[in-house]
């Protein structure tokens, strides 16, 4: 883990990138959203107002142990993200 920064970017591309992948998958398929998507969006926003938060925490005590966490966290969402846009 290199430093604060540049998880808070991870954080941001990855789940940027599937909300870019749900909206391709909606103008790809249906040509507008779906209840299935905007639920899917939503999914995202809301895990990374999350883990932006879990970084932002102060009171942390094994500062290296926490980063480390909240990067299988994010690689863990990410891969469940990625398996529902696949099941759309």
């Amino acid at each position: 883990m290199a430093n604060v920064r540049n998880l808070k970017k991870d954080i941001n591309y990855v789940l940027g990138d599937i909300i870019e992948a749900v909206y391709i998958w909606e103008m790809s398929t249906t040509g507008k959203p779906t209840e299935a998507s905007e639920a899917l969006i939503d999914e995202a926003i809301v895990a990374f107002d999350s883990l932006i938060a879990k970084v932002n925490a102060k009171n942390v005590e094994n500062k290296k142990a926490h980063f480390k966490q909240i990067n299988a966290e994010l690689e863990q969402t990410a891969n469940q993200l990625v398996a529902k846009i696949n099941a759309l």
